[in-house]
């Protein structure tokens, strides 16, 4: 179903199961782990050497750098080897024995957003270099994210820059810093301010290190003796929250297409799903690239933020307060009125709209719209950050229906004010027709963001759950059918 002229531009992109990832194969159990190492300790220096060589045979071609990585997991594993000294051939053997590949998107490859590239340098006029973020799906569904660049053409055509054939995940900071203000406020607000958390974080500067929260609170421990159960838990709180917020950093030589963020933190271990990126610009003209999403952990989902300035460095952090709930956060791409505005479903059926004085802090959600139209009768979401034009801002939203069939609409907001709504559209902007409705998950068309360039919309949006395409709409024409005059 089609309400307005959609161009399509011919782009597909599909699922890879040959770009893949190292992953650890650790098993859980300690005597398992002992026992191969035992059985690779078995073996001669020479059958050693002889079993690396033949994997590395089979497998280097596939990765950048597979020797850091079976070390990495070596080194992960080699408290088991208690004092021997081995030899680097054997630690690289027992690291291989502890890694296996991962097909990060052999399931799927969707649900993408897109921003204006940091790089504009070198371009014809009326043309545009942009970012594509996806969320990649292998084994376990489990989701990442990943990256695509392109240029689009003054005519409004797109090309496509080429995809590496490898992946490479970023380097972990293992000693990132937190704010003292923003990690207490978050204490707090989980239930965890009392006497032995203040006294840890009192000890600590405005902006302090993991290295010194691990050292304040084995100071706090260290005479204790056995812990009350409310400070074991309050130290495990700590912990966990430490552990989500996290910093990662690509090597600058790295393509932008092998740049794969994998889940790192436990309450993202099930993947990291439907990033919405947004080129943020501050007042004083300064851009950061934010990402609204959703970390799942298996059981629970847990919206957080990421904020990169370059797409090199990354930083993950949990946003905080009670309006932080569900799914489908979305930025406004400036301040309204000194405030930073967002965009979210509280109740899993509407939109809200809230304001805060700080990006990671959200708890006056507003109702916005109510499901209207007979193809959102089920629930209505954004679909990406709002999209600032003349008339209004634009919001692609999403609608799921009868036989929980997903369509994206649009809505415009006054710009002064977005809590007033100037148009709805009353049919689909996008519903899936044909082999579109086949995939993971049928019957459905869904997106994390789009761009405006030179008055067309440039829409991607994912196929049922499955692949990826992009399409362009007359603004103007999208305008007037929102009621914009």
């Amino acid at each position: 179903m089609r309400s307005l002229n959609v161009s399509p531009t011919g782009i597909l992109f599909r699922p890879d199961s040959s770009r893949v990832l190292i992953r650890p194969f650790i098993p859980s159990d300690p005597t398992r782990r002992i026992n191969i190492i035992a059985r690779a300790l078995a073996l001669s220096e020479a059958e050693t050497e002889e079993q690396l060589a033949g994997i590395a045979e089979e497998f280097a071609g596939r990765h950048a750098d597979i020797r850091a990585v079976w070390q990495k997991h070596y080194d992960r594993v080699k408290s088991h080897v208690g004092k021997r000294q081995l030899s680097e051939t054997r630690q690289l053997y027992i690291g291989a024995l502890f890694s296996g590949d991962y097909a990060l998107e052999s399931a799927a490859l969707f649900n993408p957003s897109m921003v204006a590239h940091p790089d504009q340098s070198g371009l014809k006029d009326g043309e545009l270099r942009f970012i594509l973020s996806l969320r990649a799906t292998g084994e376990g569904h489990i989701s990442s994210i990943e990256f695509r660049s392109g240029v689009i053409r003054a005519d409004y055509s797109i090309s496509m820059d080429p995809v590496s054939r490898l992946v490479t995940s970023p380097v972990l900071n293992p000693n990132p810093t937190y704010s003292k203000r923003i990690f207490s406020r978050k204490l707090a607000e989980m239930g965890f301010e009392n006497d032995w958390s203040s006294a840890i974080m009192s000890s600590q500067s405005d902006n302090f290190t993991l290295a010194e929260l691990e050292a304040a609170m084995r100071r706090a421990t260290q005479d204790a003796g056995r812990l009350p159960r409310e400070t074991q838990r309050t130290m495990e709180c700590v912990r966990w929250l430490a552990e989500s917020n996290y910093e990662i950093d690509f090597d600058p030589s790295v393509n932008l297409s092998e740049r794969i963020i994998f889940p790192v933190s436990s309450n993202e271990s099930n993947g990291m799903e439907d990033a919405r990126f947004v080129r943020f610009v501050e007042d004083d003209g300064t851009v950061i690239y934010y990402a609204t999403y959703t970390a799942y952990n298996g059981r629970a989902i847990l919206p957080q933020l990421l904020g990169t300035s370059d797409f090199l460095h990354f930083q993950a952090l949990t946003l905080n307060g009670r309006a932080v709930q569900n799914k489908g956060m979305a930025l406004f791409p400036r301040r309204i009125h000194g405030h930073y505005a967002m965009i979210s479903r509280q109740d899993d059926e509407n939109l809200f709209l809230m304001y805060s004085d700080h990006p990671h802090f959200w708890s006056e959600p507003r109702l916005l719209q109510r499901p209207v139209e007979p193809w959102e009768a089920v629930k209505i979401g954004n679909c990406g950050s709002p999209i600032e034009t003349e008339a209004g801002w634009l919001l692609i939203t999403h609608g799921v229906g009868p036989m929980r069939k997903y369509c994206i609409g649009a809505m415009l907001l006054d710009l002064e004010d977005p809590s007033k709504v100037i148009g709805h559209l009353r049919k689909p902007l996008l519903s899936a027709i044909g082999n579109e409705r086949e995939g993971y998950v049928p019957n459905v068309v869904y997106t994390c963001g789009a761009l405006v360039h030179r008055g067309r919309l440039i829409l991607p949006y994912g196929l049922s759950d499955t692949a990826t395409t992009i399409v362009t709409v007359e603004l103007k024409e999208l305008l007037a059918m929102l009621g914009a005059n």
